[in-house]
């Protein structure tokens, strides 16, 4: 109950909608029971019919009342169990299409952030399983026990209208079945769940990692030690499977006992009360008939509460993704030019790091001012740009854009930050559409304006699909340097007032490398640019080189100033030039 109060405490995903669909929940549940009820009816009258038939009644009429409801009880069950499906598979499906809506939205909002914070098999757990557990958290879970705790107070109120001894006895015996029964089944086959859960999530998590390096295994020639990795997952789970149906058959045996105890006292209660005289004693058969349609329900309840534990862990994973959302606030006039993105005494330390990565940094960037970020790896570089662009949450100190914190522009940062980095993705489509990503309102001839802008025009028209040619998984069809061009392409119609480069000429050769950035300072000359790099090749573009190094600016000043009062600039600024 503890662990059951903390998951709903702050929970925006399932008693949201809850509430929303109350009125159809209550519709689901009633024609549930009403399923039950009509089978359980059924059972009861046609022992009673048998009954009151083996006696040979004088007339017809003693029969005709007992048949009439056969038939009523017998065609009721079916419908209301079809009526039933369809309604809470409606409910369900509504929820689930507000559920995916929301998953879309919250990883649209946080993309970023979500890239940084998860792994790509964890967001592939999200959207391959977790949504699907909280859709079986209702089918399997929610309805079924509900509707199993309304018949197990249906059956014991009703005998205890007849005798409430044999009504104690009846709420000890079913209360085996559906408190005792699902209480363990959530203590043992639900670790044993959770466990299963756990390990595929792992198997995506690393599947998504090991086919990204697909190509290194094959070169290595560990074909067969890449499919030893996959195999063993997979194997562990048809294990823990295993153990799950051999559990779920000795529960299932163990309830069908209790069942037939509870068949037991019906009919030693009925044989007693209900012999004195022959009419009497056409009840004692539906008595014992009736109790049998509940058999299935009473055994979902414990295989619904289960699988608690894997619901739960879904529930709090989609709400860890509410969690830290930035108060949005209203979005400036993106038509006049910001007046200065201002870093404020800024500090960042990872979770678990030792230190401080950035430790109280200031620094104000101009319009169209560019900005060099050196140092050696792991000085910090790459998160000063997440935490400029908001990705990341300081410790301490803010970024503000016109004195308004960048976390409060995350709903048009795209409008703000335009961003090439080391490895930009381009999509398995058409040169055409993976450049509009920049500006999806854009028309045909902007599009091929900004691919024309970076030389890219002779090259594409060439091809035999020119601007339709897919670009093929990764943007594979086309080489490195024109690759990072289709996505200046992008940046260029995007039309961001703030260009973040992150390292974005690591992988290429130095002809290309001069060439791109030669290109890109060109292009984007009216732009302000913060640009990440780990040598110097092209810093005659920028106004200010800062050094940055354990946390801090170490050097910091335009380049020919640095070149002429800094040995160490200037001796890293000759080598890359081969002196």
């Amino acid at each position: 109950m503890k662990q059951l109060k903390q998951t709903f405490t702050h929970d925006t995903w399932v008693m949201p909608y809850l509430r929303k669909y109350k009125f159809l929940l209550l519709l689901v549940l009633f024609l549930g029971f009403m399923t039950f009820f009509s089978g359980g009816a059924l059972m009861f009258n046609s022992g009673y019919l048998i009954s009151e038939a083996a006696r040979q009644p004088s007339s017809i009429v003693y029969i005709y009342v007992p048949v009439v409801l056969a038939r009523a009880f017998g065609i009721a069950r079916p419908v209301f169990r079809y009526v039933e499906r369809l309604t809470s598979h409606n409910w369900v499906l509504r929820i689930v299409s507000d559920f995916r809506k929301k998953l879309y939205q919250t990883v649209e909002r946080k993309a970023s952030a979500i890239q940084r914070s998860h792994q790509t098999g964890d967001i592939l757990s999200i959207l391959a399983d977790d949504i699907d557990h909280i859709e079986n958290l209702y089918l399997r879970t929610v309805f079924p026990m509900v509707i199993g705790w309304l018949l197990y107070l249906f059956v014991v109120i009703g005998i205890g209208s007849l005798n409430w001894g044999v009504a104690l006895l009846l709420l000890l015996l079913l209360g085996i079945i559906v408190i005792i029964m699902p209480l363990t089944s959530v203590a043992t086959n639900g670790v044993r769940e959770f466990k299963q859960h756990q390990i595929q999530h792992e198997f995506y998590t690393n599947l998504t990692d090991e086919v990204l390096g697909l190509g290194d295994w094959l070169i290595s020639g560990r074909y067969d030690d890449f499919m030893a990795l996959q195999k063993k997952p997979i194997k562990s789970i048809a294990k823990l499977r295993r153990k799950d149906h051999f559990y779920q058959w000795w529960r299932s045996f163990f309830v069908q006992v209790i069942v037939l105890l509870t068949v037991l006292v019906l009919l030693i209660w009925s044989g007693l009360s209900l012999t004195d005289t022959k009419a009497e004693a056409d009840w004692i058969a539906a008595f014992a008939l009736a109790i049998f349609p509940a058999v299935s329900p009473f055994l979902n309840m414990s295989q619904g509460l289960s699988e608690w534990p894997v619901y739960r862990r879904s529930i709090e994973r989609v709400n860890q993704l509410d969690k830290n959302q930035p108060h949005l606030a209203p979005q400036k006039n993106l038509k006049e030019q910001f007046k200065s993105l201002k870093v404020d005494q800024l500090t960042f330390r990872y979770p678990d790091g030792p230190k401080n990565v950035v430790n109280k940094l200031s620094m104000t960037i101009k319009p169209g001012e560019k900005i060099a970020l050196l140092g050696p790896s792991g000085t910090g570089k790459s998160t000063l740009l997440k935490l400029i662009v908001g990705d990341l949450k300081p410790v301490s100190g803010q970024v503000t854009i016109d004195d308004v914190p960048v976390s409060a522009l995350q709903q048009d940062r795209a409008a703000w930050f335009g961003i090439l980095d080391q490895q930009p993705y381009l999509f398995d489509t058409t040169v055409m559409n993976n450049v509009r990503l920049g500006n999806i309102n854009a028309s045909d001839e902007a599009v091929k304006a900004a691919i024309e802008a970076v030389g890219l025009k002779p090259l594409i028209e060439s091809l035999p699909d020119q601007y339709q040619t897919h670009v093929q998984e990764a943007g594979k069809r086309f080489s490195g340097g024109e690759r990072q061009r289709l996505s200046l392409a992008r940046i260029l119609l995007q039309d961001a007032p703030i260009i973040i480069l992150d390292e974005p000429t690591v992988s290429l050769d130095p002809i290309t490398e001069r060439y791109l950035l030669d290109q890109v300072f060109d292009l984007l000359k009216n732009k302000t640019i913060i640009w990440v790099t780990h040598h110097l090749a092209g810093i005659s573009h920028v106004d200010q080189v800062r050094f940055l190094e354990n946390g801090q600016f170490d050097m910091q000043g335009d380049p020919q100033t640095l070149y002429r009062t800094e040995p160490r600039f200037r001796q890293l600024y000759d080598l890359d030039r081969g002196k």
